[in-house]
């Protein structure tokens, strides 16, 4: 391959999901030769897309009409399943819910009305989905119950994720470089293509493109611009994913460019992150999703006082886990304790909780438990031991047979109700049958919500002065305007397809738009 980069018709800045799927779609709409750049080395290939669980988010008719697009469901299994169509309306219903109505309305709409046909696409072209058993499932009254709108991921997470994107890749003859980072973009002379600067090797080099994709994500991984713009203390989260995300095209599309900054630029995407294990500073290529500590609905958590911070049964895990992370930040020292019974602790899922991914404290008594808890930074046992005995009152409290509805599958209604200050509204249960088990959690940030300014139908860049700029588009975390303080699980890769997708049509169609007859 050679040192640098060829000119091209379409340009694509990113490894991520969005990008290659930008990528792929510009070359099936007839872009005759496309590049794809990444300033990771290759080791570090497909950007935060390769740390998610890759649970993809799609409007579906049920059971049926995804069936086609899985491998792991045999006959015996597909009679035991309950999964319920998850129409057009519920996925934009989340939406506005979640996000308090405050997304651009165009991309909603877009998002939601394309994520069937863009999930099948994906599968037409070599990525391989299965029915998430392990994340989204609950086996109830021995049927196998889906639940939070989300049923679909990809075989292994992200890994798959970005293996299968880069097969496609190599299938459509799309040159990938990594080590090639943009440091500059502006229009030809003549305003007919666009100009690339890319540093590679330490040597930079100009590229000449009819368009350019711009996939290159936020700024989640650079802590002095979380510090700017998601406010004080944001400089101590943990990263997730790629160290990569540092913002630099966004920062270059508005000032060499002109683009307009939308949305949401003091808000992220943020969970409950392993605090003993995890590399605060990147994310962990084999361990990947797996520092997620999302359990917190079947139990309690707890900060370093003692107290209680956030009702733990208030939604689905869905749409509570993207939001919990700034709560955990907000604590002191930015840590907390999540807190089960045996009962409940059966229930976690072994990949985010088993012992070679979470330092376990577990203990017979409560008061043991607490003790655990000292040795790593609880400051205050006797308050953590009265908040779990005045929780442990509050679910003793209701009618006897209210226990019989805890059903982890759905929001139950089993709520401490109004016996404590801050009320737990769903899978109450008592925590008081040992073993007792505690994991010490902290913030994970995973991707940052504000962005640039797009059309929806094109993805492509909107100026400041409202005006398209040719020839430029956006795609994944770096496009503005969706996503507001929280996000229903999996809309960030059906996201990151349905508008790379168009991105790459769209660029594909300009490009042609120019050619001599």
């Amino acid at each position: 391959m050679p040192t640098a980069p060829p000119d091209c018709q379409v340009l694509v800045v990113g490894s991520g999901n969005a990008g290659f799927s930008a990528a792929l779609s510009a070359s099936q709409s007839g872009a005759r030769n496309v590049v794809l750049i990444d300033r990771c080395p290759e080791e570090w290939a497909g950007g935060n897309s390769f740390f998610t669980a890759g649970a993809y988010r799609v409007a579906h008719d049920g059971l049926k009409d995804v069936l086609s697009l899985v491998g792991n469901v045999s006959e015996e299994q597909a009679i035991k399943i309950e999964l319920a169509p998850y129409t057009q309306d519920d996925f934009l219903s989340d939406i506005r819910r979640v996000c308090e109505d405050k997304s651009d309305q165009g991309l909603a709409h877009a998002l939601v009305s394309e994520s069937n046909t863009a999930v099948k696409w994906l599968a037409a072209n070599g990525i391989r989905f299965s029915l998430s058993f392990n994340r989204q499932a609950y086996e109830v009254d021995g049927k196998l119950k889906f639940w939070g709108g989300l049923c679909l991921k990809t075989l292994d997470g992200g890994k798959s994720l970005i293996d299968d994107h880069r097969a496609a890749a190599r299938k459509h003859g799309i040159d990938v470089y990594f080590s090639t980072e943009l440091v500059a973009l502006q229009h030809a002379a003549e305003g007919r293509d666009v100009i690339a600067c890319v540093r590679r090797d330490g040597k930079e080099a100009y590229i000449k493109a009819g368009a350019v994709i711009l996939a290159a994500g936020g700024f989640e991984a650079n802590a002095a611009m979380r510090r700017r713009f998601l406010g004080a203390g944001w400089d101590k989260a943990a990263v997730r994913g790629t160290p990569y995300n540092t913002g630099n095209c966004l920062r270059l599309a508005q000032e060499s460019l002109g683009a307009q900054p939308v949305g949401d630029w003091a808000g992220c995407h943020s969970v409950a992150w392993d605090a003993a294990n995890a590399d605060p500073n990147q994310g962990d290529r084999l361990a990947s999703n797996e520092h997620t500590k999302s359990g917190y609905p079947l139990g309690l958590m707890l900060n370093i006082h003692g107290k209680r911070f956030v009702d733990e049964g208030e939604d689905l895990r869905n749409y509570t886990y993207a939001k919990f992370g700034r709560a955990i930040l907000q604590q002191p020292t930015h840590m907390a304790f999540q807190i089960w019974d045996a009962y409940t602790s059966g229930w976690l899922r072994a990949e985010e909780y088993r012992k070679e991914r979470a330092e376990r404290l577990e203990a017979d008594t409560l008061e043991e438990l607490a003790d655990l808890c000292v040795t790593r930074g609880l400051t205050d046992k006797d308050a953590f031991l009265t908040t779990i005995h005045a929780y442990n009152d509050a679910v003793q409290a209701r009618p006897a047979d209210a226990a019989a509805a805890w059903n982890p599958a759905l929001k139950d209604g089993l709520s401490t109700g109004t016996r404590l200050e801050l009320p737990k509204s769903n899978w109450a249960l008592a925590v008081t049958r040992p073993p007792f088990l505690a994991v010490k959690v902290t913030c994970g940030i995973t991707f940052t919500f504000g962005g640039l300014r797009v059309d929806p139908a094109t993805a492509q860049l909107v100026g400041g002065d409202s005006k398209l700029i040719p020839g430029v588009y956006c795609v994944g975390e770096m496009l503005g305007g969706l996503f507001y303080g929280n996000y229903p699980g999996g809309s960030g890769l059906t996201s990151g397809t349905v508008f790379g997708r168009r991105a790459g049509k769209a660029a594909a169609e300009h490009v042609a738009s120019r050619l001599p007859m």
